[in-house]
């Protein structure tokens, strides 16, 4: 396997040769270049070796980065065929050649870029100045929804952590724990939504690792992301900062993805289009950045929604708040949803909102720059941060009275992501 130039060839003489490159496909029997040979002869490598390298650099060459890449291409015009009605088992977390040919075959398949690596841990080129890391866990039910699945959620609920502390993602390692019986044509699909989304997002999936867990153990699939990501400089937010006499806004209509999960388990037997607003948001940021660095607090209104963030950041800031509900966007599915149900929409999950506070005389700035985004078109000032009534949300009503937002409780609605 030395020189980049090979061809394969039938041999029925040169026994030696024979013998000893069938050892090394043997031996090596998870190298993409064994597993792409094996597939364009139909021959499994583990029967007895028919195969062999010629060295002359004649007709029908095959270079070792060309094996690669036609290995996982023929992988993913076959994938979906090769993936029907096959399942996860035990042994594809047992560590032997099974959880190789998964390794191979859905995730590296997907997530292969020049940081990914086979080792221990990668090694990665720190960024210049600080960084940002955020781990994150994943358990949504269910796994699949209008809008996305778990792998989308996974990157994306991650990355936008880092984007909230003003850090671009680098990098991000992903976990998985699968239950014995998940179909593996599912599996494939959660991986190229991820692959999807991380390209998106301009993030490299450095590491990771694979479990599997008995029947019943887990729930279909969860997944585990760690981030890290370069802080951009000029940029200092967190939730202690908010100041009296900023402006708050959001990026876009709330609730839909927590009304999405809601409508997609059937419990209430309601119909309605709704659509997860599951999105990765770093390019949202870096565009706000890039048109002011007067920003005080981003914060993405995932758990508990809006309504959550804004007592959450009452409380760190020790500021009061005041919404103007006329001006909170609401798509008009989400709100008869919440009317049937008897809902609020500030406390229902968003995956692809953001909450910002910022100076008053940049914020219609900052909704500019947001309508000109791909996921904040609907971008709106809903209400301002004050001085009194501390650690408090005060919602000025359509009818102009004011009453006092009820901090949430208990458990709205469980694994949401």
């Amino acid at each position: 396997m030395q020189g980049s130039n090979t061809r394969c060839q039938r041999s029925k003489e040169n026994q030696t040769q024979h013998v000893v490159v069938g050892m090394y496909f043997r031996e090596n029997a998870n190298h993409l270049i064994a597993k792409y040979l094996e597939k364009v002869v139909h021959h499994s490598i583990q029967s007895e070796p028919v195969w062999y390298l010629e060295r002359e650099p004649v007709l029908h060459t095959i270079s070792i980065h060309n094996c690669t890449k036609n290995y996982q291409c023929l992988n993913r015009k076959e994938g979906k065929n090769n993936m029907e009605n096959k399942t996860v088992t035990m042994a594809h977390g047992a560590g032997g050649k099974q959880t190789s040919e998964l390794i191979d075959e859905v995730f590296k398949a997907h997530f292969a870029n020049d940081d990914l690596t086979a080792d221990d841990a990668a090694v990665l080129v720190p960024p210049a100045g600080k960084m940002a890391v955020s781990t994150d866990g994943f358990i949504v039910s269910p796994a699949f929804f209008p809008g996305g699945n778990i792998g989308k959620l996974s990157i994306c609920g991650t990355v936008n952590d880092l984007a909230c502390m003003g850090a671009k993602p680098l990098y991000l390692t992903c976990a998985f724990v699968i239950e014995e019986g998940y179909p593996m044509e599912k599996l494939e699909e959660i991986a190229t939504a991820m692959e999807k989304t991380a390209k998106e997002a301009g993030v490299h999936i450095v590491s990771g690792d694979t479990k599997v867990a008995g029947k019943g153990q887990v729930d279909g699939v969860f997944i585990t992301t760690t981030g890290m990501g370069q802080i951009e400089e000029g940029v200092t937010v967190g939730g202690e900062l908010a100041k009296p006499g900023d402006a708050i806004i959001v990026t876009g209509d709330i609730g839909r993805h927590g009304c999405t999960i809601l409508l997609e388990r059937e419990d209430f037997g309601i119909d309605a289009d709704v659509t997860s607003d599951c999105a990765p948001l770093w390019n949202t940021v870096k565009a706000v950045m890039d048109t002011t660095h007067d920003l005080h607090v981003i914060r993405d209104a995932t758990r508990g929604g809006v309504g959550t963030v804004l007592y959450e950041i009452a409380g760190q800031s020790n500021v009061g708040i005041r919404l103007n509900a006329e001006a909170v966007p609401v798509q008009p599915e989400v709100k008869g949803v919440c009317g049937m149900l008897g809902l609020e929409p500030l406390y229902l999950a968003c995956e692809g909102r953001l909450v910002i506070m910022a100076s008053k005389k940049e914020a219609e700035a900052i909704v500019e720059t947001l309508k000109k985004c791909p996921y904040s078109a609907n971008a709106a000032i809903i209400g301002e941060v004050m001085e009194e009534e501390a650690g408090r949300v005060i919602m000025e009503t359509e009818i102009g009275t004011q009453a006092l937002l009820p901090q949430p409780g208990g458990e709205l609605l469980p694994r949401i992501c």
